[in-house]
């Protein structure tokens, strides 16, 4: 079957992120399964260029897999013809550089979030990528796990009636680094370097809330670092100077509440990483990475608050499991196929830099409400 090959360069393959689920789960499993069908009847197949800054992990990656073409010069790839699609996942502090850069050498762009450390860079972006006709795009992952993807057909369905409250936990205890490796970089918890749980997953909420609820209208926050001193990688103690947890209330259109507490400083006490409780007037749910449960108000028991007395109501058991009722493929790969689509067949693509500008905009108000103690609107950004 006839290819349309499209030339992709990938900056930060070496990273946790970029490697593990944007190369391996995502491209190079699209290249396992023959490409990706094209309107034409072709198929679109991802021709890689890896890019880094360490040459001898680049080279150690692309004989791994097979692939031949990696380079620690940016601009020499981006200078290639060849190359129609750059994609980011660096550390922050570099990211807005690097796709001004592609976004001057005519390529479409689709990076991690966030888009860039602060709004106005997000904005510039946003603004310089639509007036050079680029087509461009943020990872919004969560929006594809199976757990999220079942939430959304419920309330797509109506089963919640009216929604009054979204409550969710995310986080997992990230080791120190002295006794125990840690399980994230140690740039997360450097402010200089663009670190902090809040500019991280502030943006993940934003799309998570506006896409499945309703736009965020206000936010009251409050962050903190709980752990003040760590390890890196070389074994060099380090003062945190970025937050490790953020404790968040979101106000969303239509009267919905969400309060959402996201920590590198926690202990696991629930079924998933990160679990979403929503009640409405005619139901409940949860949801996480991949299950679902529900309570509708025809089944909901009548507990009794009696502290005198043992607990006798198994309340976990008294929820049902959504089906799956599909084939979940991983969130990753299910948005690259898009923006490749977009990118060769200009199918729609919502989730933009507008869209990850917004995250931004959410992160930069969170960090404003909890430094100022107070109550921050979040308005509505103008293309």
């Amino acid at each position: 079957m006839e290819r349309t090959s499209i030339g992709i360069i990938l900056n930060g393959v070496t990273g946790r992120m970029g490697y593990r689920q944007h190369l391996v789960r995502s491209l190079l499993a699209i290249r396992e399964q023959g490409g990706l069908p094209a309107r034409d009847g072709s198929r679109i197949w991802p021709e890689l260029t890896l890019v880094g800054r360490n040459e001898a992990r680049l080279a150690e990656i692309a004989a791994r897999h097979g692939l031949d073409s990696y380079t620690t010069d940016l601009d020499a790839a981006l200078a290639n013809d060849a190359h129609r699609i750059y994609f980011d996942a660096q550390v922050t502090a570099q990211r807005e550089k690097a796709i001004r850069a592609a976004i001057e050498a005519g390529k479409h762009v689709y990076t991690e979030k966030p888009l860039a450390e602060g709004l106005t860079g997000s904005l510039e972006l946003a603004r310089l990528a639509a007036a050079r006709g680029v087509k461009n795009g943020v990872v919004q992952d969560k929006l594809f796990l199976p757990g999220l993807r079942k939430l959304k057909r419920l309330v797509d369905g109506g089963f919640f009636g009216r929604i009054l409250s979204v409550r969710g936990e995310f986080g997992y205890w990230v080791f120190e680094g002295d006794w125990q490796d840690a399980q994230r970089p140690s740039w997360n918890y450097r402010a200089e370097d663009g670190g902090g749980i809040t500019v991280d997953m502030f943006p993940h909420w934003h799309y998570v809330l506006e896409q499945i609820f309703g736009p965020v209208t206000a936010v009251t926050a409050v962050t903190a670092t709980h752990v003040p001193e760590r390890v890196d990688e070389n074994g060099v103690t380090y003062r945190a100077t970025a937050d490790d947890a953020a404790y968040g209330i979101f106000e969303l259109a239509g009267g919905i509440i969400a309060q959402i507490n996201s920590s590198w400083a926690v202990r696991v006490y629930r079924d998933e990483l990160v679990e979403f409780q929503v009640d409405g007037t005619h139901g409940s749910a949860v949801a996480g990475l991949r299950e679902c449960r529900i309570q509708h108000r025809g089944a909901t028991p009548m507990p009794v608050w009696n502290p005198d007395l043992p607990v006798t109501e198994p309340f976990r058991a008294q929820w049902q499991t959504v089906p799956d009722n599909a084939d979940y493929d991983n969130g990753f790969k299910v948005q690259w196929e898009s923006f490749l689509r977009h990118v060769v067949d200009d199918e729609p693509f919502p989730w933009d830099f507008m869209a990850g500008a917004r995250g931004v905009q959410l992160a930069e108000a969170g960090l404003r409400s909890a430094r100022e103690g107070r109550r921050i609107t979040v308005e509505e950004i103008a293309r």
